[in-house]
């Protein structure tokens, strides 16, 4: 539930007008050549506003600055450890200067930046080319030449200047008032101009600063990262040594899939971004940090060429991208859009690279290296990047052949039977020999070869196939249950012995039966077996004009002096905000429109919260717990709850069963005397599905 973008934009243009901040005359030349200094690549750091908003002090700052150093992140490239908003005092001293929060940072910004440079770091810091920041904090408009001279005398080597409260005057005449200030002061600090990607400003941000977003903000869903990427991959143009497009920090680590980080990271740095870490270093999983810290991807982002990559070809949703390299070598990312493995193809000639006797394709994933005549080809998982280090070689023969396997699986249902096809494609310049192909199923499926499954040799560019009759277990373990069907290839070539497999994901689901009904106004998997239910669903959130969710239902089942209750045993940690619960509403069906709307929800990082729509618009509107805040802690399992009495709802949370405490009440206008009941879920990440399982359902 946090504020928009959108409603950002619209309270910094609210704000009545001050008087116009004269335009300078900093010539362009003079800026490109300090960029060209400062980051003759692009930044590596990390903020804390992804993960914290504004609760940042100076313990987070320097714990990060030591895990920066501890995990090998810092000798990886990352330099910039930067503070973003609300690191200040609500006023500035008598002097106007503003003021380190003396709570937050008893020693300052200047006792940060001293113990950030001892750990062989840099120090960033934020304001706004505003009258206040985004969290309404003082900002610089006006005040430039002081506030820049403050950044340069406590040491700060990186300042982020955003867009708020801005009155409405021209970006390049505030964000070029800045540039000027902070070449003044003769402390060498990069400029990231934080204006949202408004006014072309990768038109002119070279002649200003060092960097300058491309979008609006981004958040840890598969869809906004998906946006910004479409939005930024046009403006290549703009990008080089100096000067560098910013599609907005990473949220790698901080609810996305393993599948999805890695596409987010291997994006970026195809895409010559700023490669900024926005997770809570400090807890970071080891895949996390293994993304953060991945070299090959990282030498990709930092080549020296500068290069931002390109869109080869971009069609049902499988993507090239293709970045020239400073050894005459070319970066090739392959990104599945859609949910499901895909095979996607180039070729060496596409992505720009000259004719050569052969390829060398180096995985910067798997760092495996395999040859090629010139196609350039992978199955890509759903969500997921294959990202080569594709390079020209005169002397072809002495790797592994680039052998390639799809997996063609059908829709199976729970006891259902298919057929499922494995195609073997040889893309090196010799002979794939004694070439076996196979197919691995979990425990409790049947499966049969339907064809041959030996071949004596595949020439190169040749493709053999096989197929398999594969029969789907007929009771389930978990009402929505997933598996791998794995193809699988053995051959020799050159090199020696090679195997290759291709993960085929499978997703089965016990169908829900009457009474109960099934809705989604975004993506879901719905499952209910021996009084489980199961909903594996998206959705960006439930609040205001956002009302997006899945859930199994009743239909007219709610009345007045009805009890509902109901287990939640597991729930997917999707965003902190992600729910999952008790939903009533008119018409479960008419999203954004149905009157009589409550749900009553745990979040795994919130705890439990009641909202309602307060004035019978069908939009959520109101919270029993203080904005952006539950009540209690998320536990799993959990007993959810919800008591009518006449068009006034109760609820209550226990994490026993048995003793229930009050989450809250609320009045609801415009409740039927019958309404739907459910259960329901929301990922609170467009784009990425979490699964909330269920069960004890009842409702009196």
């Amino acid at each position: 539930m946090r504020k928009t973008w959108a409603a950002l934009l619209a309270a910094s243009l609210a704000a009545a007008p001050l008087a116009a901040v004269p335009l300078t005359s900093t010539p362009a030349v003079a800026a490109e050549s300090a960029g060209a200094t400062l980051v003759p690549t692009p930044p590596m750091g990390w903020n804390d506003w992804n993960a914290f908003g504004c609760d940042v002090d100076e313990q987070l700052v320097e714990q990060t600055a030591d895990r920066l150093v501890s995990t090998g992140l810092r000798a990886a490239g990352y330099q910039y450890v930067n503070i973003d908003d609300c690191w200040m005092a609500k006023t500035r001293d008598a002097a106007g200067r503003l003021v380190p929060d003396p709570v937050k940072f008893p020693h300052g910004i200047t006792g940060v930046a001293a113990y950030v440079h001892a750990k062989g770091l840099k120090l960033g810091i934020y304001e706004s080319a505003g009258t206040m920041t985004c969290a309404g904090f003082p900002g610089s408009l006006g005040h430039e030449q002081q506030d820049a001279d403050s950044f340069a005398s406590w040491g700060v080597d990186y300042l982020k200047y955003d867009n708020c409260y801005n009155q409405g005057l021209p970006s390049l005449q505030r964000y070029r008032a800045m540039g000027d200030a902070l070449a003044k002061t003769g402390r060498p600090i990069v400029y990231s101009l934080c204006n949202w990607g408004l006014d072309s400003v990768w038109t002119w941000g070279a002649t200003v600063g060092q960097l300058w977003r491309t979008t609006g903000d981004i958040d840890a869903s598969f869809g906004r990262m998906l946006d910004i990427f479409h939005a930024n991959a046009k403006l290549a143009d703009a990008a080089g040594p100096g000067g560098w497009n910013d599609p907005d920090m990473l949220e790698v680590g901080n609810g996305m899939t393993a599948t999805e980080d890695r596409a987010h990271f291997s994006l970026w740095a195809e895409m010559a971004a700023p490669l900024i870490a926005g997770t809570d270093l400090r807890k970071a999983s080891a895949d996390t940090l293994a993304v953060y810290g991945n070299t090959e991807v990282i030498s990709v982002d930092q080549d020296r060429l500068g290069k931002q990559g390109r869109p080869v070809s971009m069609a049902a949703g499988l993507d090239v991208l293709a970045k020239p390299l400073a050894d005459g070598g070319v970066a090739v990312t392959l990104f599945n859009e859609n949910p499901q493995p895909a095979v996607i193809s180039t070729t060496a000639a596409a992505v720009g690279l000259p004719a050569a006797k052969g390829y060398l394709l180096r995985d910067l994933w798997a760092h495996t290296t395999g040859e090629s005549a010139g196609a350039v080809s992978a199955t890509v998982p759903g969500h997921g990047v294959v990202m080569y280090k594709v390079t020209p070689t005169d002397h072809p023969g002495g790797q592994h052949p680039d052998l390639v396997l799809d997996t063609k699986v059908p829709d199976l249902t729970p006891g259902g039977a298919a057929t499922v096809t494995t195609t073997f494609t040889d893309n090196g310049a010799q002979s794939a020999n004694d070439v076996l192909l196979g197919l691995d199923v979990p425990a409790g499926w049947a499966v049969a070869p339907l064809s041959e499954t030996r071949f004596g040799h595949v020439p190169p560019g040749g493709a053999a196939q096989a197929m398999f009759r594969v029969t789907a277990p007929a009771h389930l373990p978990t009402p929505i249950t997933r598996a791998t069907l794995t193809g699988t290839a053995t051959a020799h070539g050159p090199g020696g012995p090679q195997r290759v497999t291709a993960p085929a994901p499978v997703v089965l689901a016990a169908p829900v039966q009457a009474p109960f009904r099934t809705f989604t106004d975004t993506t879901a998997v719905f499952g209910a077996q021996d009084g489980t239910f199961a909903i594996d669903g998206a959705g960006a959130d439930l609040y205001y004009d956002v009302d997006e969710y899945s859930a199994v239902y009743r239909p007219g089942a709610e009345h007045d002096g009805s009890t509902t209750v109901v287990k939640l045993t597991a729930q997917a940690p999707t965003s902190d905000w992600a729910k999952a619960g008790i939903m009533v509403r008119n018409d479960i069906t008419q999203p954004g429109r149905s009157a009589g709307y409550l749900v009553l929800a745990e979040a795994p990082g919130k705890g439990y919260v009641l909202q309602w729509d307060s004035d019978g618009n069908g939009q959520l509107d109101s919270n029993s717990a203080p904005a952006n805040q539950g009540s209690g802690s998320a536990a799993y399992p959990s007993w959810l709850k919800l008591v009518r009495d006449g068009s006034t709802y109760t609820g209550y949370y226990s994490t026993d069963g048995t003793t229930w405490t009050k989450v809250g009440e609320a009045t609801v206008p415009g409740a039927a005397a019958r309404q739907d009941v459910g259960l329901f879920t929301t990922s609170h990440s467009a784009g990425t599905s979490g699964e909330a399982d269920f069960t004890g359902f009842t409702q009196s």
